[in-house]
């Protein structure tokens, strides 16, 4: 700190004659326009307009000299300074021309989004003032292109283009140039550690594959969310929101939102910014109890396994018990023959009785910027990003978030032509734990599963002998089994509970560990200044991370992972034909530690027609790939019925564990004891469905039955591959903003699971020979061996990071229209289409996991200046039905239509907006993600101050 102080002393004594320039800036209705950009021409010294319009220009360049006034919605206008000290009002013509706005992201170079190569979405600063959804990033969910998923109220994760999933290892999110996916899972977790409301710039959409410049986890889409310069937006801005989420399941709950941004610029040479804002509410209650193994809620299954009901994923076949029981001596012989051949699944805990339901997130960051020559020639920026909070993530498993803390630190540099930057991430799993894992060992606390399944055994024989038929005695054995059950709510419950999440032990606790980390680094420089007949781009990247969960998650008991890789690209833009044609090339090297290298070419042309060159046609063509992410790599987790397992070869054999056999195992292995690794998972397993298959018909016709077993034969998970093809249209056709696109992909290796099971003996065969009936056992021969295993319930459940063979395609189209219509009243409308195309039957066991409507259809109708100082917004969303894949669970999320709306009236002497806003006001319940919480209501209202 010491040396920040020095320089900011010495900067701070840095004095030159200062001109001060004053004015205001408001529309053709004399109303103050906030947020408009006033820049010298030629220099890039600038501010913006407060709250009521007025600016203030400190330079040290002498009259006389232009400025340029911009704000989004209205046509720029130059204006000339000729003496120092000068007033200045300036009037704007209204504009709606969204397609002229400025971005960075789809070029990394700034351009009109009229001459984007891709299509491209923006969000800015008036944007987010007129968003009728709870917060910004909920609004962007009204955006072209985007589809949510919500896991949680505070875990939100954006999609573009299908294959949706809340682990969205395939979309990037970038804020400030920092990716901000959780180095332990490698995806995003929503806004957690994003950026305030109070200090978003702008936000940037990028779908599609963006390899060729944003390598390799860039292959859905991208977002950019930037944060004010605290030389240009200055003074102390603050909001608070309160308000109520109601849901059946949860109730009426109050929820609060507070928020302060401070920002100064000491002068031209230095600035500072801090923010920090913090959200408590309710979260969704998950109380879907559907039976994953059957159509609907069936308490009386005995093998019930409620998709948010944990701890019944233990599950035994009872005759395998009974005949234990019976080689114990416990029971008679005979009595085997009174249990059915079926599986039995202990009696698990709600969701709801294992998480305080709480949803928070807490985010304070702070910023030092230096500008040396005391304009954007150079720019020195130190940050500092912290995010804490409560969640549900869904993966696997269902894991509550508590107290969750991320952090990311930035040193960065750069100028009109370059930057280069440097930053990390780090993250700690304070308290969370795993909710099924929660409920199977709480279970366990109080009765172990093996007492648990004999007793129910013993009970259901003891029912049957009395008479009982089979529903009453599966009630009775489970009644007589759960006796002593610790209820939720009660002391003994609350002792394990508290036990069992502050346990890191697969085998008794449920605690997740995570200490993992990032080192981050990238450059790029534009030689424009340099290199005249084309504008020419190169740059580059490197990562490393290190993994950290302690054994918990990852095979790193022994100490942390690291692995790493990197990238460099370069890109050629140059225009032609009167600068109406625009081509962009480029192309990206990438290698990562345990993959080959690869290229990811993007060829795009651009055509601007018309008069004024208003009518811009577009066509890309572009690869994408996405290595494995450490997930599909090192993943080691025991979710209890199964092991998440991933394929780098070095973590094969470092992930094992030891099962004790029994008397037959044992005669055929010649141990007491089998140690199962990496290498048995892929190389000695069945594929999950053909053992389900061979289950269901051995106790009929076993003879039959075995011929249904398939060996699994999974190849190392490899980077999965994307040709894109696109064609777009974006013009202003008489007052109407239009934007229609349409894509086509080509996927190669696509990265999916594959379930296996690995007996602890034997060897996987296709179809094993068990001999013939009436004829002599082959006990002898390997794959009758891993038959007999599968009978005597000796294997283990693997889930696989593998590739698919088969190619699969996907296409889409969109289209979206603004204008201004009677008045000031501006409409919007969008809609998107999308589907996939996949040879189920070529690849039985493979779930692609397209997880995205058909048919989505957006709209929206607002008015900033209905009459003095009050305006309002209604947006309204609908999709089509669709089937949702998981790990965790599948299902259909039925269609929704959700309609948002809000009224706001700005008090300018207090430099203040007042909102009462609504989300969902139809109350319908939908849902985005299977065992998810529904999504009920939420009524807000805030206080915005800005300076």
């Amino acid at each position: 700190m010491r040396v920040y102080l020095l320089i900011m002393l010495f900067f701070s004594g840095i004095s030159f004659a200062q001109n001060t320039i004053t004015g205001s800036v408001t529309d053709g209705n004399k109303q103050a326009i906030s947020g408009a950009n006033i820049v010298i021409v030629g220099d890039r010294t600038g501010a913006s307009t407060d709250f009521d319009g007025t600016f203030k220009l400190t330079t040290s360049t002498k009259p006389p000299f232009t400025i340029k006034v911009s704000a989004v919605g209205f046509t720029s206008k130059t204006v000339n300074v000729t003496s120092a000290n000068q007033k200045i009002d300036v009037v704007l013509k209204d504009e709606e021309n969204k397609l002229d706005e400025i971005v960075v992201s789809a070029s990394r170079t700034p351009e009109r989004v009229l001459e984007s190569p891709v299509t491209i979405e923006r969000m800015g600063i008036q944007d987010i003032k007129k968003t009728a959804s709870p917060s910004f990033y909920d609004g962007m969910e009204n955006m072209k292109e985007v589809q949510m998923n919500t896991s949680s109220m505070t875990f939100k994760s954006v999609n573009t283009r299908g294959f949706a999933t809340v682990a969205n290892t395939r979309f990037m999110q970038l804020v400030d140039g920092m990716d901000n996916s959780s180095p332990l899972l490698n995806f995003v977790l929503g806004n957690m550690i994003g950026v305030s409301e109070i200090d978003v710039q702008s936000v940037e959409l990028l779908p599609g594959a963006s390899s060729a410049l944003y390598g390799a986890n860039a292959f859905n889409g991208i977002l950019f969310m930037n944060s004010k310069s605290p030389f240009v937006y200055q003074g102390i801005s603050t909001y608070l929101k309160m308000g109520q989420t109601s849901q059946n399941a949860a109730g009426n709950n109050i929820y609060y939102d507070f928020g302060i941004r401070m920002a100064h610029a000491f002068n031209k040479y230095i600035a500072v910014k801090a923010n920090f804002t913090y959200m408590q509410a309710t979260d969704w209650y998950a109380t879907d109890y559907n039976d994953k193994t059957t159509a609907g809620i069936d308490r009386s299954n005995p093998n019930y396994d409620g998709i948010n009901v944990y701890g019944d994923e233990v599950s035994t076949n009872i005759k395998g018990v009974g005949q234990s029981l019976a080689s114990l001596g416990l029971i008679p012989a005979g009595a085997v023959n009174l249990l059915p051949n079926t599986n039995v699944s202990r009696t698990g805990y709600k969701e709801t009785d294992l998480t305080d339901n709480k949803a928070g997130n807490t985010k304070i960051d702070f910023s030092f910027h230096g500008r040396p020559f005391g304009d954007e020639r150079l720019e020195i920026i130190w940050q500092s990003k912290f995010g804490f909070g409560n969640a549900v993530y869904q993966g696997a498993n269902r894991y509550y978030l508590n107290d969750f803390a991320m952090q990311q630190h930035k040193i960065e540099v750069k100028g009109k032509n370059f930057f280069v930057r440097g930053y990390t991430t780090s993250e700690d799993g304070g308290h969370s734990y795993d909710m099924v894992f929660t409920g199977i060992n709480v279970d366990r606390k109080w009765k172990d599963d093996k007492t648990w399944f004999g007793q129910y055994a013993g009970a259901y024989i003891q029912s049957t002998l009395g008479g009982a038929t089979p529903e009453q005695a599966h009630a009775l054995a489970r009644s007589t089994a759960d006796t002593g059950r610790f209820l939720p709510g009660s002391q003994a419950f609350k002792n394990a509970f508290n036990q069992v999440i502050n346990d890191e032990s697969v085998l008794t606790g449920s605690k997740l560990v995570d200490n993992s980390r990032i080192y981050h680094s990238d450059a790029n420089y534009n030689f424009r200044d340099i290199i005249k007949f084309a504008e020419i781009q190169v740059g580059g990247s490197f990562r490393l991370y290190e993994l950290n969960s302690h054994g918990r998650i990852y095979t790193d008991a022994n100490g942390p992972i690291n692995y790493n890789e990197y990238g460099a690209y370069t890109q050629l833009a140059k225009k032609f034909m009167d600068d109406r044609m625009k081509f962009t090339g480029s192309i990206r090297y990438d290698k990562s530690k345990n993959f080959d290298g690869n290229f990811s070419p993007r060829l795009a042309l651009v055509y601007s027609a018309g008069e004024k060159k208003n009518h811009n046609f577009r066509g890309s063509f572009q690869t994408g790939f996405r290595n494995p992410s450490t997930q599909d790599q090192y993943i080691g987790f025991n979710i209890g019925n199964a092991v998440l397992l991933g394929s780098a070869p070095d973590n094969l054999g470092r992930f094992s564990e030891t099962f004790n056999l029994s008397a037959e195992g044992q005669s055929y292995s010649g141990q007491a004891t089998k140690n199962m690794t990496g290498y048995d998972a892929y190389d000695n397993s069945y594929i999950a469905s053909s053992v389900t298959a061979f289950a269901a018909m051995a106790g009929s016709n076993p003879y039959e039955a075995v011929k249904l077993l398939k060996k699994a034969r999974a190849n190392l998970v490899q980077p999965e591959k994307v040709k894109a093809f696109e064609l777009g249209y974006r013009s202003i056709f008489e007052g109407t903003s239009i934007d229609v696109n349409g894509y086509y992909n080509i996927y190669n290796d696509f990265i999916g699971n594959l379930n296996v099971i690995s007996t602890y003996y034997g060897q996987a065969q296709d179809s094993p020979s068990i001999g013939a009936p009436g004829g002599p056992l082959p006990t002898t021969n390997p794959g009758f061996q891993s038959v007999r295993a599968i009978q005597n319930g000796e294997y283990r459940a693997y889930q696989l990071y593998t590739n698919s063979d088969v190619e699969i395609h996907s296409l889409g189209f969109g289209i979206g229209l603004s204008r201004k219509i009677i008045a000031d009243f501006e409409l919007g409308l969008n809609y998107n289409y999308a589907q996939f195309d996949f040879d189920q039957a070529k690849d039985p066991s493979f779930e692609a996991g397209f997880n995205t409507p058909k048919h989505r259809i957006k709209a929206s109708i607002g008015n900033d200046k209905l009459f003095k100082n009050f305006g309002f917004n209604v947006s309204g969303r609908w999709n089509s039905e669709y089937m949702w894949q998981s790990s965790f669970a599948d299902g259909l999320i039925k269609s929704a239509t959700v309609i948002d709306a809000q009224i706001n009236y700005a008090v300018p002497v207090m430099k203040s907006v007042f909102k009462i806003g609504a989300a969902n006001i139809g109350g319908k319940e939908y849902i985005q993600v299977i065992g998810a919480g529904a999504i009920g209501q939420q009524y807000f209202a805030s206080w915005t101050i800005n300076p």
